[in-house]
């Protein structure tokens, strides 16, 4: 009898000791293992896929990862999904508008309102890690929608959204309600190019600033200080991952896969380290300032005027 009354009363402190967040049936206590998860990568003959158009993966109870299908769009890029108490941030839109082929909105849509009827409304914020077609394409579906803002993709309204005085140079806070985002100037690849870093996940996303693949550098000078910058947070800020917008690489090191190509069966994974982001800071340094393309095991230095 004693010891079935101190049971009950170990099973009551259990609970109450529990997080509110982990007593919800959405919760995912472990977040996925990104460097062992599957994804769509398109295939030989796409008219007899049967793939979803989008992949939608629950890193954790807060935080999704979707990918768009190869056989829409051989982009096939990456968008994030953060959920706090207030706001929802969407990075990115993918690479394809039309909402039959690629119904981002209408995903998105039901994760948020699952997410809301057990935790209340939010607000969606529309953003993007920079001012390329693969990534934004699909803002229509997302303007005029109720409870929604979609961010513009210049540099002065990034500025003005994120309020950031000293561009590119000053690194600000982005609540979404108990979860505290920073926002990181990265151009180089592209003048409006963003960092989006997670306090909560310690998620770093870099865009296709930093990926496995064919690092396109439009600005060198502003790229070199962009990786830096980037380095330098990483010093000063615990990073689980740094995840980027696309895989272009194999599973065979300093080998990535054609560009266009529309079956990637053996990709690279996708998430990097802080390591390999240092690795690209001390190869841009070792080339100085003359642009070139560099072949390295994850990734490739890539100079779009090469």
């Amino acid at each position: 009898m004693k010891s079935n009354l101190i049971l009950v009363i170990f099973l009551l402190i259990t609970k109450f000791q529990t997080p509110l967040l982990a007593q919800q049936d959405n919760f995912i206590e472990k977040p996925v293992d990104l460097t062992t998860q599957n994804w769509i990568h398109g295939a030989e003959n796409c008219e007899d896929t049967t793939d979803p158009p989008i992949q939608v993966v629950q890193y954790n109870s807060t935080t999704w990862v979707l990918r768009q299908n190869k056989c829409a769009n051989y982009e096939a890029p990456f968008i994030y999904l953060f959920i706090g108490e207030d706001k929802a941030l969407l990075m990115d839109t993918g690479a394809t508008k039309d909402d039959d082929i690629f119904p981002l909105y209408k995903t998105v849509h039901q994760i948020i309102n699952e997410w809301s009827k057990k935790n209340g409304d939010v607000e969606l914020i529309v953003a993007h890690t920079h001012k390329h077609g693969d990534h934004y394409a699909a803002d229509g579906q997302f303007i005029g929608k109720p409870n929604t803002t979609v961010v513009g993709l210049e540099v002065e309204e990034v500025k003005n959204f994120y309020t950031i005085a000293n561009w590119p140079n000053e690194i600000v806070d982005f609540d979404l309600g108990n979860r505290l985002l920073k926002i990181i100037p990265i151009p180089g690849h592209q003048a409006s190019s963003i960092a989006v870093y997670d306090t909560a996940t310690k998620i770093l996303l870099t865009g296709d600033t930093f990926y496995p693949g064919r690092l396109y550098v439009n600005d060198w000078n502003a790229f070199k200080m962009s990786i830096e910058r980037l380095v330098k947070f990483t010093d000063t800020n615990e990073v689980s991952t740094i995840l980027g917008n696309h895989i272009e690489m194999t599973q065979t090191p300093g080998v990535d896969y054609p560009m266009e190509t529309m079956y990637q069966p053996k990709e690279h994974q996708l998430p990097l380290s802080v390591l390999t982001l240092k690795e690209l800071s001390s190869a841009l340094t070792a080339l100085g300032d003359t642009p070139t393309k560099e072949i390295h095991d994850s990734f490739i230095i890539y100079p779009v005027d090469y």
